[in-house]
């Protein structure tokens, strides 16, 4: 099984405030695909489910099988809900959720596995990085 490797992070400057979404995508190119982009007024969590529904729908339109698709961000309640240990309970996330688990599941039927990992921050520095330049274009 071929691995993709996501690293996503969502930041808001100010809570709510001006955000970004920013993603690296390792394995599914011949080269790391990676994205970020302003999004407007939001929460930094609504950023960091936003960012991971940018990166798994960018996967989903380019994967065929056979892939484990490893997502990591640094969003501890983001992964904690995501892997049922905590419950969602703001409803402006919800919607967020469901997407990225319809796009697990679309992922898992065409033959893939997909995780989601909480990182230290340190340990996402290429997205946040991205997130920031989008912050401050």
């Amino acid at each position: 099984m071929q691995e993709i490797i996501i690293h996503t992070d969502g930041a808001s400057r100010g809570n709510p405030g001006n955000a970004a979404i920013a993603y690296v995508i390792e394995g599914l190119a011949n080269h790391d695909i990676e994205f970020g982009e302003k999004i407007g007024i939001t929460t930094n969590n609504q950023a960091e489910y936003q960012a991971l529904v940018a990166a798994l729908s960018a996967v989903n339109e380019h994967l065929l099988s056979d892939y484990n698709i490893k997502c990591f961000a640094d969003s501890e309640l983001m992964v904690k809900q995501l892997n049922g240990q905590y419950k969602v309970k703001d409803m402006l996330l919800k919607p967020h959720f469901d997407a990225i688990i319809d796009l697990k599941n679309k992922l898992v039927a065409k033959g893939n596995t997909v995780t989601f990992t909480a990182v230290r921050r340190s340990d996402n520095a290429r997205a946040d990085k991205l997130g920031n330049i989008a912050l401050d274009s």
